[in-house]
């Protein structure tokens, strides 16, 4: 599923501009974060969105992919235990 270039579809593509929400600058940051300290590369960001299962990847947004590669990378690294941000965040 990844890498497809988009589905085959006559619906136009929406191009257009639209401000980003908290959460998504927030994502955005926490990556290059981890970029910059040696923690996670673009790569490895890449093979963690790419394990998403797959109804889970069709339905999440572009920063909800990225926040799923975030965790699951950490937590392969020993740096988050499991379900540590589950409840940190109180779920």
């Amino acid at each position: 599923m990844h890498d497809r270039g988009g589905r085959p579809t006559d619906a136009p593509i929406d191009r257009s501009e639209h401000e980003l929400a908290d959460w998504e600058l927030l994502t955005d940051a926490v990556v290059g974060t981890l970029g910059r300290n040696g923690l996670m590369n673009v790569d490895e960001l890449r093979r963690g969105i790419e394990s998403m299962p797959p109804d889970e990847y069709e339905h999440a947004s572009y920063y909800e992919r990225w926040l799923y590669a975030i965790e699951t990378i950490l937590g392969e690294k020993g740096v988050l235990a499991p379900g540590e941000l589950d409840r940190r965040l109180g779920k």
